[in-house]
């Protein structure tokens, strides 16, 4: 019987041992030091949707296009936009025929809806005048 005794305690020995050092070698695998890594330059170019407004606030230089904050503006909409492109299109509106609409409904005075070239006189004149602005512009 003491053999019995003596051979489950070595057995019992073994089991713990082999759980003690399997937790060591865990603990070794799992405490290897990380390696430097180097932090990532931070870009001075906005890309993407937000860019213009990126660089308008000051937080990036210039956009992959290379507009400066100099070169851009706030339009109606809230839109950051280019400076140039916003006056090319400012200009070119007012010469369409929607501008000279606009420009032919203050002329005449008109307030409200008016259907140009409808049945009415209002209607016929207004198209008769926003015809005669597109054609000078």
């Amino acid at each position: 019987m003491a053999k019995a005794m003596k051979a489950m305690k070595k057995s019992a020995m073994k089991a713990v041992m082999k759980a003690v050092m399997k937790a060591k070698s865990m603990k070794k695998t799992a405490k290897k030091p990380a390696a430097m890594k180097k932090a990532m330059k931070v870009s001075k170019i906005a890309r993407g949707k937000l860019s213009k407004s990126q660089v308008f606030k000051g937080r990036k230089e210039k956009t992959v296009g290379g507009l400066k904050k100099a070169d851009i503006v706030k339009n109606k909409n809230g839109r950051y936009v280019s400076k140039k492109a916003s006056a090319v299109s400012r200009k070119n509106f007012s010469k369409s025929f929607i501008g000279a609409t606009m420009a032919a409904r203050k002329a005449l005075g008109l307030k409200g809806f008016v259907p140009i070239g409808g049945k009415t006189a209002q209607g016929q004149k207004l198209l008769a005048k926003a015809r005669s602005l597109y054609k000078k512009k």
